[in-house]
């Protein structure tokens, strides 16, 4: 698992965005049982996540951030990046980013992706 944390602060948001090989649902799931094993995450109030099995199927989840999911899912499909899942997580601030949640949830996408995937 590799994860870049404090990647967008927005009035009083936090993002981060971690990522790491998953090749089927089973993979996946236990990426993101493994991602909420740690306190910082599982407190998180969201952790939205995408993943293109080698199969070409394509999973996602939004985790009540609507929409994020199909962000990073189309994020993946541009880089034809399959078998690596990318989980945004977001610490709630208190005040609401409307469409910038979505602006946020790119930047920490194509944080991870310069950083790992290159």
């Amino acid at each position: 698992m590799w994860q870049l944390t404090g990647v967008v602060s927005d009035r009083g948001s936090k993002y981060a965005v971690s990522g790491g090989r998953a090749a089927s649902r089973e993979e996946t799931d236990a990426f993101l049982k493994d991602l909420k094993r740690d306190k910082k995450f599982a407190k998180a109030t969201h952790s939205s996540w995408a993943v293109i099995l080698p199969d070409g199927t394509p999973l996602k989840g939004d985790d009540g951030e609507a929409g994020a999911g199909m962000v990073i899912l189309r994020m993946l499909e541009r880089e034809e990046l399959c078998g690596y899942i990318l989980v945004v997580t977001r610490w709630y601030g208190g005040k609401h980013l409307g469409g910038d949640r979505f602006r946020h949830v790119q930047t920490c996408v194509e944080a991870w992706l310069a950083e790992f995937a290159r």
